[in-house]
């Protein structure tokens, strides 16, 4: 297998996964989150790099860290999610940055970590994204039902009798899931723009959350691939490319969305309820 085709492989897979669990993140409003986590792995990746470990292996032990961390923070009264996510976001990004700074001759070129390096993409590389598409979509069959009555309405679903803890637990892990598997196509940095583009565009364009399940991995993965392709087209960085293609998606969804409202009897569409989203 050549070299960018590892890498059309690789972006395929990559943004279904970033599009299915984008899904989530967008549902959930958990977009600064998932901002904060693409982040704050930056220094795991930089110390895997110094230690000759595989880079989404030591994002993976950091997105761990930064998890746990964020959960304890946000039980702490006054404070939140929010706040703990503003805290993982600046403080893991200057933990990696003083890393670099620390460690000069790293192995991997630093911009690696932050915008992607598509076409250097090792079967390795495959085997871990394959992996975290499998343990995702598993996830999102077991338990489906459980996450949507979580997100659509938590204080019912504690009042059901249930704990909320283990869903946003999962939740979160499939996020940090997503983030490790996201770094070797756009970076740390742009990581952000294909979970959470993708599903957005999905969300204004369907009706319904299972189409927007279905649909957002699907945006996830063309943008991955038409990045991909300008990016050779061109002779650009593939990780920005690819990021903007996203973005561009979520622009001609929401230019779609403003017609279908200006035109709301020829487009309309029955949008699903909350009530029918946990049914379901």
């Amino acid at each position: 297998m050549s070299y960018f085709e590892r890498a059309l492989v690789a972006v395929v897979v990559i943004g279904a996964v970033s599009g299915l669990v984008g899904s989530l993140v967008v549902l959930r409003k958990r977009v600064f989150f998932a901002q904060a986590l693409t982040h704050g792995t930056f220094p795991g990746a930089v110390a895997a790099a110094a230690l000759g470990v595989a880079v989404p292996i030591g994002a993976a032990v950091a997105s761990v860290v930064l998890v746990g961390v964020m959960l304890l923070v946000s039980r702490v009264r006054s404070q939140g999610a929010q706040v703990a996510a503003g805290i993982v976001l600046t403080g893991g990004f200057a933990l990696g940055a003083l890393l670099q700074a620390l460690l000069p001759d790293l192995p991997i070129r630093a911009e690696s970590f932050l915008i992607g390096s598509i076409l250097t993409v090792t079967e390795a590389d495959l085997l871990v994204s394959g992996g975290v598409l499998v343990v995702v979509v598993a996830a999102f069959a077991a338990f489906g039902k459980e996450l949507l009555f979580s997100t659509f309405d938590p204080q019912g679903y504690r009042s059901a009798g249930y704990r909320g803890w283990p869903m946003e637990t999962l939740a979160l892990a499939l996020v940090a899931a997503a983030v490790v598997s996201s770094l070797p196509a756009v970076g740390a940095i742009l990581a952000i723009a294909l979970i959470a583009a993708p599903a957005a565009a999905a969300r204004l364009l369907m009706p319904t959350v299972g189409w927007i399940v279905l649909v957002a991995p699907l945006i996830g993965a063309a943008s991955g691939v038409a990045g991909l392709v300008i990016s050779r087209e061109f002779g650009l960085a593939a990780g920005p490319a690819i990021a903007l293609v996203a973005c561009g998606f979520f622009l001609l969804a929401l230019a779609a969305h403003g017609v279908r409202r200006v035109h709301p009897r020829s487009l309309h569409v029955p949008v699903e309820t909350a009530e029918e989203a946990i049914a379901r």
